[in-house]
Order: structure tokens, then sequence, then C-alpha cells
């Protein structure tokens, strides 16, 4: 089946172009269009998406505070938000992190980056530029909890869970991360679920959040 896209920004113009781009390509199609977060949360209810494609200044309720809506509801724990934006602000990064979003691009990607975007976040992974990645390590994944709390937390994690989270935290992809454990990618994916199942991470992105306000990881 083809990735379901609801297409989230208040300039028509710019939603008209999304979607003569992703519904060129076979894999994926918008479902969609809202031109505020209010409407973007209403029309995620109602047809589910796989991906909002979301900007983040828009007018009445913003795009940060919708991903925050939609991440936080149970029933569209299935829905990701990729975040699409001319301001591509450590703020902002720091604010769709925590608002649950999946990945953050700036609006100057190319068309390739784009889909290519789009397909990396659907497919479960987390997608950061290199901007927001920079933000993410300096200013937003520090550590955030009592060290003795997030110890027991870690505990409930193997050791080579908490070692393939790591490196995926280091921004490793599943295959270098095979490579350099001399495993399957098939087993370091499984490894990945299991560590998000028991750390009840929404996705790849929750969990390289995680492993750095635990200190797993340190920038």
């Amino acid at each position: 089946m083809p990735i379901r896209v609801l297409l989230a920004d208040d300039q028509a113009l710019l939603r008209t172009t999304f979607r003569i781009l992703i519904d060129s390509c076979d894999d994926m199609e918008v479902v969609d269009e809202a031109a505020d977060g209010a409407q973007a949360v209403a029309r995620t209810r109602a047809r589910r998406p796989d991906i909002v494609l979301m900007d983040i200044r828009m007018p009445g309720t913003d795009g940060l505070t919708a991903t925050t809506t939609i991440c936080a509801d149970p029933e569209l724990a299935d829905v990701r938000v990729l975040i699409l934006t001319t301001f591509e602000t450590d703020e902002y990064v720091a604010q769709a992190l925590r608002a649950g979003a999946s990945g953050f691009l700036g609006k100057d990607v190319t068309a390739d980056a784009l889909l290519d975007g789009i397909r990396t976040v659907a497919g479960g992974e987390a997608l950061l530029s290199p901007t927001a990645t920079r933000a993410l390590i300096t200013q937003f994944l520090t550590p955030s909890r009592p060290p003795a709390a997030m110890a027991a937390i870690l505990d409930s994690l193997t050791t080579r869970e908490r070692e393939v989270m790591a490196m995926a935290a280091e921004g490793r992809s599943n295959g270098e991360i095979a490579d350099a454990l001399v495993v399957s990618p098939l087993t370091v994916r499984t490894h990945i679920q299991r560590a998000m199942t028991k750390l009840n991470a929404r996705d790849r992105a929750q969990l390289v959040v995680f492993a750095y306000q635990s200190g797993l990881v340190t920038p």
C-alpha cells in the first residue's frame, strides 16, 4: 500500500506543489490537506494518514501544538509527524522533538530529499537535518532525570539492546550498526524494536532522545 500523507501548511500554493510532487510517486499519495493546526488534528483523526507533513508557523493553532496533540493521542499512535519549515532554529527543533515529531527538515531541501524523508519516517526511522541534529545534541538531549532513576530504567534493557541503542543515537544506520557488531540488519532492527517497546518510545527519534537524556550517550 502507498504511504498516505496529509499536508498541513497555511500556504495553498505550497500544498499544491507538495501534492503534485508526492502524488507523482507510485509509493505514496496525499489523502488530505489542512490550512492550520486545528484542521491538521481534525483531519488526521478522520483520515488516519501514515505521515503528517507539518508546517510550524500557521494561523490559529500552530504546527507544534498540533504535533503535540496528535502524538499524545493513543488512537493516533501509528501516525508520524514530519516537520517541514522555513524556521529551522534550535528552539523549534527542541519543541518539535518534545512534541513527538519523528523528523525535521528545512523547506530548502530538494524534492528528492523530501520524498526520501517521507519514506524514512514512514519506515520508522528518525530523520533530522544537520541543523536539527546540532540543536538536538547541544541544546535538547541532556540528562533530565536523576542518575539512579535513569539507571533503573536502562536496567530493563539487555546489554546488546543498550549497545545498539547507543550506536543508533550516534546517528548510525541499521546497516552500519550491523557491520560493527557483525550481525544482520534484521537483528539490529529487532533490538531497536525491543528497546522501543521496553522504553515505551514512539519511534526511533524518541529512542535517540532517551539515549541522551538517560546519559547512555553524551554529547
